[in-house]
């Protein structure tokens, strides 16, 4: 049975998490110290240039892997300007755009604003 989209990407992703954690240990040569210092300089601003050697040879390795392994299950992979349109909008059936060809209202336009149809609020009125 083929995998669906989101199982396929928790793997992708999981292994790839698992890979960095591996990287992160390798880098630190068995150091407790070195480790808990490596892994206490990520935080959320992080850039991938910030990020110890080993672990963006093993994100980079990752990425490769989960393209090869997205197209060996069937999913097509590419660029958004590669063919990708966008869809059409929406039609009614008799051929209409959905906003710009509706009817007006009879009596005019919505009144909108301050001064809608309940007045000013609680504006003071203006003096002179």
């Amino acid at each position: 049975m083929p995998k669906t989209a989101t199982e396929l990407m928790q793997e992708i992703l999981f292994s790839a998490f698992l890979d960095s954690v591996d990287a992160l240990k390798a880098g630190s040569n068995g150091l407790p110290n070195l480790l808990v210092r490596e892994l206490n300089s990520i935080h959320r601003n992080t850039t991938f240039a910030d990020l110890p050697k080993e672990v963006q040879d093993a994100i980079l390795t990752n990425v490769r892997g989960a393209f090869t392994k997205l197209l060996k299950e069937g999913y097509s992979v590419g660029l958004a300007s590669a063919g990708a349109r966008p869809a059409p909008a929406p039609r009614a059936a008799d051929g209409r755009s959905p906003m710009r060809d509706r009817p007006r209202r009879p009596d005019g336009p919505k009144p909108r604003g301050p001064e809608g149809p309940r007045g000013g609020g609680n504006r003071p009125k203006p003096r002179g």
